[in-house]
């Protein structure tokens, strides 16, 4: 159990710095699709400090639990189970390089782009911060720890902030098209019609 715990801790310290590194892209990405450098030299060692000084800060209160019952992961699992079928259906008519969110931060050199409506995405825009948010509350409903629970919280404060800014500059690339297709489909909350 203790193994289980101190995995789900690093786990919810990753996931809840995902925002964060968003957070470094999207307000700038015109000014990193210009830069001919790759921003990724940058942006990894600052996501890894992230994942450093969030460990360090949330290290002391890592064994705090609120609950401790094997039973836990019973849910735990079945979210891990949605989480992974999310992401799995996030990849479908996606390629690599957009998962990794190249468009945003390198030109396309003359590429079109274009916005993927279809699939999972006709029921929701953001499937893969929906599947982080399940991969998260799998961790905190399965451990138990306090710590999990605020980084939880911590990400979707985050995300929420990290989502309004990508929807701004998803609505300068794609313009009416995307603000058709926000009206239409919720943002990470599905419709389940």
């Amino acid at each position: 159990m203790h193994f289980l715990r101190t995995l789900g801790w690093l786990a919810c310290v990753v996931y809840s710095t995902i925002p964060s590194f968003w957070l470094m892209i999207h307000p700038r990405a015109r000014r990193w699709r210009q830069n001919e450098r790759s921003p990724f030299r940058v942006l990894v060692p600052a996501w890894i400090a992230m994942w450093i000084a969030l460990a360090a800060l949330s290290a002391p209160w890592r064994t705090v639990t609120i609950y401790s019952t094997q039973w836990s992961w019973l849910p735990a699992a079945l979210l891990f189970a949605a989480g992974i079928l999310i992401y799995r259906r996030s990849a479908v008519h996606f390629s690599w390089s957009q998962l990794g969110g190249l468009p945003e931060v390198r030109a396309q050199d003359g590429a079109a782009q274009r916005l993927i409506t279809s699939g999972i995405r006709s029921r929701v825009r953001h499937p893969i911060y929906l599947g982080h948010l399940f991969e998260m509350f799998a961790w905190s409903i399965g451990t138990g720890l306090a710590v999990c629970w605020l980084l939880t919280a911590f990400a979707i404060v985050t995300g929420a902030v990290m989502i309004r800014m990508e929807e701004a500059e998803l609505a300068k690339r794609f313009g009416e098209e995307y603000a058709a297709y926000r009206e239409r489909v919720p943002a990470v909350l599905p419709r389940l019609d």
